[in-house]
């Protein structure tokens, strides 16, 4: 069967998945991601990174309202994921109440967030590459860094800190994951498109990638 069958018969939401998977797994293993949840770095690494998410969802969220009725990424735009009010709790917890005057991106950051904000004005579909690399990676991996930076740091259980990885909204995320794939294998685009939105998500997850890689920079190890 050659590529295009390929991508006509299988569902979108596993291409996505297994396109992406080894961005996915380079992303999720960086030497930052491990050296925190191993609880080798303090907290502070762990707010700085919270701190990189706030600018990243940002993005994401500011663009939603302006794209509630696009054809295409109207369907992905869901409240009960938006994330920024619990990551300005978490920070206000962890850095103060003076944090927004300090929180600055990394360049890593900042060009993930530019990239995010231009698909959301030019190209709707690159938008969902986006809210479907970070928002599902919060429902599932996420709720592993939440309970390490638990057990690391002290922090109550789903309680200021961490309340960016509670989705109060969402009462069965199992059954929400179910949802959003079948969002992802409705989706309003031709197979050319969405081999296109998975070369997007790649892309996110090469961002992540770099953003890893400039923590681990700031955050070395001990000798």
């Amino acid at each position: 069967m050659d590529a295009r069958a390929t991508a006509t018969v299988t569902p979108f939401s596993t291409l996505i998945r297994t396109a992406s998977h080894e961005a996915h797994t380079e992303a999720e293993t960086s030497t930052f991601m491990s050296d925190m949840l191993g609880g080798r770095l303090g907290v502070n690494a762990f707010a700085r990174y919270t701190e990189q998410l706030w600018f990243v969802y940002r993005a994401l969220e500011e663009a939603a309202d302006g794209l509630r009725d696009d054809p295409v990424a109207g369907p992905f735009v869901q409240p009960s994921l938006f994330r920024t009010p619990e990551l300005e709790r978490d920070l206000a917890h962890l850095r103060g109440p003076g944090w927004r005057a300090a929180a600055t991106p990394l360049p890593a950051t900042a060009a993930y967030a530019a990239r995010v904000e231009e698909c959301a004005r030019t190209w709707p579909a690159g938008y969902v590459a986006h809210h479907y690399t970070r928002y599902l990676g919060d429902l599932s991996g996420g709720q592993i860094i939440r309970d390490k930076a638990e057990r690391t740091w002290g922090f109550a259980r789903k309680g200021d800190g961490v309340r960016f990885y509670v989705f109060e909204g969402i009462t069965n995320p199992a059954a929400f994951k179910r949802a959003y794939r079948e969002l992802l294998d409705g989706v309003n685009a031709d197979d050319l498109e969405k081999q296109r939105i998975v070369d997007e998500c790649k892309r996110a997850f090469a961002f992540n990638t770099a953003v890893f890689r400039e923590l681990g920079e700031e955050f070395p190890l001990s000798a």
